[in-house]
């Protein structure tokens, strides 16, 4: 299986798990959730304002002033190393500004051919998906939504679902993915041409071991 990036944000993360090997990355505040649960990360990387205290080695300093967040500075690293697997905890909640553009962050990833995936203190799990497939085993219960997160997708199609769609146009502009459920067996969601965000909810050690 591929090694995996894990970038560790500011917001809280839950439970951290790193099941397979990898680069952790904290992003700024994130370095204090690693600690607090007894772990350290192989970089730490931001400006540390969130921190508020600079970490004592393996760090990569930015200036306040900069275009980038913590978080995708991060990414930017990982992507610098080949990672094609990313995996982000403490990304969600808090400031909805920062949320939003961690979401943004998902759609960065799929343009540059990785696959990332956002995981929530609650079990969300929440990935893009561009010109391709994400499937899903019988194990997963819940809702499960898609939306386009920017101009429209193409040729999706969402089989072993309790609402199916076929060969249809998702646009940012409505909401027609929300709400789907999972039916107990393997699903598959696809875009033809496009990019879609996917949102669930599954246990985030039965993610890891399959992504």
């Amino acid at each position: 299986m591929e090694p995996v990036c894990y970038i560790v944000g500011a917001m809280d993360p839950g439970p951290l798990r790193f099941p397979r090997p990898g680069l952790i990355i904290a992003a700024d505040g994130g370095y204090a959730h690693l600690r607090g649960q007894g772990l350290a990360p192989d970089i730490a990387v931001g400006d540390f304002d969130s921190l508020g205290y600079i970490p004592e080695k393996n760090v990569v300093r930015h200036p306040p002033e900069k275009d980038d967040t913590d978080t995708m500075l991060a990414i930017r690293l990982g992507l610098e190393r080949d990672y094609g697997v990313f995996v982000l905890y403490g990304c969600l909640g808090g400031r909805l500004d920062h949320a939003y553009a961690n979401l943004q962050a998902l759609s960065f990833l799929a343009e540059n051919g990785a696959r990332g995936y956002l995981l929530g203190p609650a079990g969300e799990a929440i990935t893009v998906i561009r010109d391709g497939a994400i499937q899903f085993p019988s194990a997963c219960r819940g809702i499960v939504s898609v939306f386009c997160p920017g101009g429209a997708a193409e040729g999706v199609y969402e089989r072993g679902l309790k609402y199916v769609l076929t060969d249809a146009v998702v646009t940012s502009g409505c909401p027609l993915g929300v709400s789907n459920e999972f039916t107990g067996q393997p699903a598959r969601i696809v875009v033809r041409s496009g990019e879609l965000l996917v949102m669930w909810s599954e246990d985030a050690g039965a993610l890891l071991e399959r992504i």
